[in-house]
């Protein structure tokens, strides 16, 4: 197990975690994007549509229906348990512009043009600017509220994980002359943006 992605799946179970509680103990989801919500669960869910397909250990499993789980109970809470505290009029960032370029570029870079890759590819560059509406919310309001900015601190710290493992993986690959995945310099640029 790698330390770059253990920490970062904490730190990203850790900001869900934080999110949840924060609705559930205030009985309210003000201040919190529900459009950012639904990207990650569609990030989520393009992610993992292997998960009855490809095993790779209890651990990937466990995460993956973590993640899925927590994604949609957040959504749920914001859209149907806590609606009449949902802020819609300030979460207001127009998400097409998000999905667009993001499925554009799924097209165009990807490992190899089957629909799980290209999917899996889409919840890279999703997940990358998943949190633009929160953040447009918060820049709206000229507010943030503390817990808020607990799970904004975490994500970002997850953030940092998994580009210090792209790092390290990266470097293991260029170092490693049998290594086809990311061998030429073509597949650097996207990815490399795409995990910071």
């Amino acid at each position: 197990m790698n330390i770059f992605r253990l920490a970062g799946d904490v730190s990203h179970l850790v900001a869900i975690i934080i999110l949840l509680i924060k609705i559930w103990r205030s009985k309210s989801c003000a201040g919190i994007s529900g459009k950012s919500q639904v990207l990650f669960a569609l990030v989520f869910t393009t992610r993992y549509l292997d998960l009855f397909t490809v095993y790779i250990s209890a651990y990937n499993t466990v995460m993956k229906v973590v993640f899925l789980a927590l994604s949609y109970a957040t959504v749920y809470l914001i859209y149907m348990r806590f609606r009449n505290t949902y802020d819609s009029e300030n979460d207001t960032f127009r998400v097409e512009f998000l999905l667009i370029p993001v499925i554009g570029l799924s097209f165009l870079e990807h490992y190899s043009f089957t629909p799980l890759e290209i999917l899996w590819t889409f919840s890279i560059f999703l997940e990358a600017v998943a949190i633009m509406p929160q953040l447009f919310m918060i820049t709206k309001t000229g507010e943030a509220e503390s817990i808020t900015t607990h799970y904004l601190f975490f994500l970002g710290l997850y953030r940092k994980s998994l580009s210090a493992l792209f790092l390290a993986s990266s470097s293991s690959l260029v170092l490693s002359s049998s290594s086809r995945l990311f061998s030429k310099p073509g597949d650097w640029p996207s990815l490399t943006s795409a995990s910071f």
